[in-house]
């Protein structure tokens, strides 16, 4: 009977042999384990067509031994064990780990193995991640290997190869695609499909025309020379979470390639100094227009690859480079038409102190490092010292009392506008200049949409200027307005007047002196507001209107218009909120407030006090029309020599 039944299975007439026992769906191995074979999915799966004894090629007899030999898939697929054997998981397995993938891990049991182009398939491209992260995606797993990679199956799935596979693209590279399917060696291996020398073959299996690009590149070019640093696909795209440059997560986002992709290498000290790479370029960009517009969260500004390309950069001196000399006008021209036309453009990322900084930006910067400190530091000590030598003296007059006229309503009107716009350009400026700040978040909820800040920006801007205008038509219309400039030129005794306040307040040497209309302080004031909004409305509209700037000017006065506007923005912050701020506010003499700004009188004592002179002309009655007489500033320290001008010398 042994002998016929071992005759029969030989024939390939055994099957019906086998499946009377295993045909069985209550058979059990001695460990409780099902041993029934299904045979209509035999029959449907990839061996459907092979005898039992085919792949049991151990069974000489029946009944058969409990303890049956491991099928050897070598038999048949020779080629296949040999790259299994050499792969990762292969020499896992010869060194007995526990949960080493074998042929059944992947593609399951042996009875029910359907071809790769089965949508049912364990293999098949749509089900690869699924059945890679059986082990892959287990945190358990990846830390018993000291794999180092977190979460790559999930990270794939959310990539848009993994999403195109998931939507049916049989094009779109799945696990397999990438690693390779049963040689899977280690990256560091030089076999390795994703091994760093052989990542842009790898990609350029689907992108083959990009591949081809990248060769010819900076990038590419360094890679086939050695470079182990020269970036490769990866590098910029990422490994599994590869995402569209459109999705805000990418490492290619217009948003993110920039700061976090290109200038993670062109912002590495040891990689710029190891390859004489310019190391002042990233941060120069980062605080150029582009760079703050990017940081702020803007989606349309110039990024790294708006003019040094993307798979096609090339070396600044090579022709074909979209920054060569020849070719910068018309990459800088995508964006703004018509620039360099006029001007060859000038260095594009100039930080400060580098050495292609323009000379005249150069000064600018250094005139304002020294002169900001200087004034901010006589500004600290004169009114620190004022308001020092004020609260020992105390109160010289109360807040009650009659009041007199000071600012009439046409100044009051330009004083107003400037109260609105200048704390918006305050905080607009810094915001534009400083996005990464905790009190600019509020302002870039609407940036990615609408360049908010920068608009802000410009409305305040424009408001400013129509309060000097307004100011200019005001006084040339009005002549009695208009008298107060003779007021407002300095004078030697500003100087005198400046000097016995500082001896009075610092030494306790002498009497503080008095004034006329206006005191050193306010002309000082006066001026350099004029001053300023003059520069930051010039620099402003310079750079406002960059087309125009960069079509008609070089672009050295871009440049200086940029450092003018930065640092008189420091400059006149600094002055409103230490000098303009004392003297309306924390000075002793008028706090909590000088109010005349809003309603445009003043306490008659304060007058009085600090301008006596002025004081008795305006409590003085009219005099006759014909004895009114048109004297500078100095007579009006002799009221009786000049008639009053009560209106006329309101400011």
């Amino acid at each position: 009977m042994l002998v016929a039944g071992s005759a029969a299975l030989a024939r390939g007439q055994g099957d019906a042999d086998c499946l009377a026992c295993h045909g069985d769906k209550d058979l059990k191995s001695g460990a409780g384990a099902s041993l029934h074979v299904d045979l209509e999915r035999v029959r449907g799966a990839v061996h459907g067509g092979l005898a039992c004894i085919d792949c049991h090629a151990g069974i000489k007899e029946l009944p058969h031994a409990e303890q049956l030999s491991r099928v050897d898939c070598a038999s048949c697929h020779e080629q296949t064990a040999q790259d299994y054997a050499a792969s990762v998981h292969g020499q896992a397995a010869a060194q007995h780990t526990r949960d080493a993938a074998t042929c059944v891990s992947c593609h399951g049991p042996a009875h029910e193995i359907l071809p790769s182009s089965d949508p049912r398939s364990r293999v098949a491209k749509a089900n690869l991640p699924r059945t890679c992260g059986s082990c892959h995606a287990d945190p358990e797993f990846l830390s018993r290997h000291a794999i180092p990679f977190a979460r790559p199956v999930e990270a794939y799935e959310r990539s848009v190869h993994g999403r195109a596979v998931a939507g049916g693209n049989a094009a779109a590279p799945s696990c397999s695609d990438c690693h390779g399917s049963h040689a899977i060696v280690p990256a560091r291996d030089p076999a390795s499909k994703i091994n760093h020398w052989r990542v842009a073959t790898t990609c350029g299996g689907c992108h083959a025309a990009i591949q081809g690009t990248y060769a010819e590149s900076v990038h590419g070019q360094a890679m086939a020379h050695g470079a182990r640093d020269a970036p490769v696909c990866t590098d910029c795209h990422g490994e599994h979470a590869i995402l569209a440059p459109s999705e805000p997560g990418s490492l290619v986002n217009p948003a993110r390639v920039s700061s976090v992709t290109c200038g993670r290498c062109h912002a590495d000290e040891r990689l710029t100094t190891r390859y004489n790479l310019p190391a002042d370029k990233v941060p120069a960009f980062q605080d150029s227009f582009h760079g703050l517009a990017l940081r702020g969260g803007s989606q349309s500004v110039a990024n790294c690859a708006s003019c040094h390309g993307v798979h096609n950069i090339l070396p600044s001196r090579d022709p074909r480079s979209t920054v060569h000399a020849s070719n910068v006008a018309k990459t800088c021209g995508s964006c703004h038409p018509g620039a360099g036309q006029r001007f060859a453009m000038g260095p594009v990322h100039v930080g400060p102190a580098s050495t292609s900084e323009h000379a005249l930006v150069r000064w600018i910067r250094l005139a304002y490092l020294a002169l900001i400190p200087l004034t901010v530091g006589f500004m600290l000590l004169h009114n620190g010292a004022d308001f020092i030598a004020k609260l020992r003296r105390g109160p010289r007059h109360g807040a009650g009392g009659p009041e007199v006229e000071r600012m009439n309503r046409r100044f009051r009107i330009a004083h107003g506008l400037v109260v609105v716009s200048f704390p918006v350009l305050v905080v607009t400026g810094f915001a534009l200049k400083y996005p990464d700040a905790w009190w600019s978040l509020p302002l870039l909820v609407l940036e990615g949409k609408l360049a908010f800040r920068g608009l802000l920006h410009r409305i305040a801007g424009l408001v400013l200027i129509g309060a000097m205008l307004y100011h200019v038509v005001h006084l040339a219309r009005v002549p009695r307005d208009r008298r107060i400039l003779r007021h407002l030129l300095p004078r030697l005794q500003d100087l005198k007047d400046l000097w016995s306040m500082l001896r009075a307040n610092l030494a306790g040497r002498g009497q503080r002196p008095t004034f006329g209309v206006f005191s050193y302080a306010e002309k000082l004031e006066y001026w350099a507001f004029v001053w300023g909004t003059l520069v930051m409305a010039v620099s402003g509209l310079v750079l406002w209107f960059e087309n125009w700037s960069l079509r008609y000017v070089p672009k050295w006065v871009t440049d200086a218009a940029t450092a003018l506007h930065w640092y008189e923005a420091i400059l006149a912050t600094l002055a409103i909120a230490i000098w303009h701020f004392y003297m309306v506010i924390f000075d002793p003499d008028v706090y909590p407030m000088d109010r005349a700004w809003l309603s445009g009188r003043v306490p008659a004592d304060h007058l009085r006090e600090t301008r006596p002179a002025y004081y008795r002309r305006l409590m003085e009655p009219p005099p006759a029309p014909e004895l009114v007489k048109d004297k500078d500033d100095a007579a009006s320290q002799e009221p009786a020599k000049e008639a009053p001008e009560k209106e006329d010398e309101t400011h």
